[in-house]
């Protein structure tokens, strides 16, 4: 009588019982994550000082005034008035130039024409239970947002790249092109063994990963409706987890790129009579759940 009272008088009394949550769980981890590698990149000796913001406000005042100077010329002109700066660090404070509207649309009229021969590849990290760092390599398809290959690894060497290139391609492929960032794990091997099959390597501009969108965007997902809900034990831990989602990215979830579809296209459900209901299915140990209908018994 007590405890039915107090559950319709108070309907969360329970929460109180629970001392961590998960979420604070997580939380924790991540913040002591930061401060592991806070710590960890310390600085062990002071560098080169900083220059003043007034020689900085002067690098990029002489850089728009006078069209095609480099760092070269900028520097010179800097040790002429006998300012101690090193041609890198005036390198490192001019402003990198933008591409052009008009190179912005080829490049997005040259994905969008080409999109079902394309496949782009990329590394992001994942951090461990144990603060371990684990490079996640993955191969996606733009026409169908579908994830060619996948897998992790705590060293991502030039030769373990190169085979799983072998595996997402095994076979002359039907793609045509394949894009890929400046990283230097993408060396000369990989690059090869691309043109081998069939492709041709396409490198994005410094510093604008938005010409890799589809990558991206993919990254983004994972990590919000995965990654950031659990927390990584090790490699074996991580590809699993990872399959599972993208099980579930390929035959469940929709896209807005597609037309509110799926990238395995399945087809629509109809109701099969009057007495059906919609049950849910439990995905990724129900951090999501995909729709059908049953009959009644």
């Amino acid at each position: 009588m007590f405890w039915s009272l107090l559950r319709r008088l108070w309907p969360a009394w329970s929460n109180v019982l629970v001392i961590v949550k998960l979420e604070t769980v997580v939380a924790w981890h991540r913040a002591g994550f930061g401060l592991f590698w806070r710590l960890r990149s310390r600085p062990k000796t002071l560098g080169r000082p900083k220059i003043d913001a007034e020689i900085r406000a002067l690098i990029r005042r002489m850089v728009e005034e006078n069209a095609g100077w480099g760092a070269p010329r900028v520097h010179g002109e800097l040790l002429k008035f006998g300012l101690d700066v090193s041609e890198r660090t005036v390198s490192r404070y001019l402003r990198r130039p933008y591409p052009r509207e008009q190179a912005r649309k080829l490049w997005a009229a040259f994905l969008q024409n080409h999109r079902d021969v394309i496949v782009a590849m990329d590394f992001f990290t994942v951090q461990t239970l144990t603060f371990r760092v684990l490079y996640c390599f993955f191969v996606i398809e733009h026409g169908r947002r579908r994830i060619v290959h996948f897998n992790a690894t705590e060293h991502p060497t030039g030769p373990w790249i190169v085979q799983q290139l072998r595996e997402a391609f095994p076979d002359s492929c039907a793609y045509r092109y394949a894009i890929l960032d400046r990283d230097g794990k993408f060396g000369e091997e990989a690059t090869d063994l691309l043109t081998a099959s069939g492709m041709k390597p396409r490198r994005i501009s410094p510093a604008c990963p938005r010409q890799n969108g589809v990558l991206e965007r993919w990254i983004g997902s994972c990590r919000r409706e995965l990654l950031d809900h659990l927390i990584v034990l090790d490699d074996i831990h991580l590809r699993r987890v990872i399959r599972d989602y993208v099980s579930y990215y390929h035959a469940d979830r929709i896209h807005d790129a597609l037309e509110k579809d799926t990238p395995a296209e399945p087809p629509v459900s109809a109701k099969p009579d009057q007495s059906a209901h919609l049950i849910s299915l439990p995905r990724i140990g129900g951090l999501h759940h995909r729709y059908d209908w049953r009959q009644a018994a």
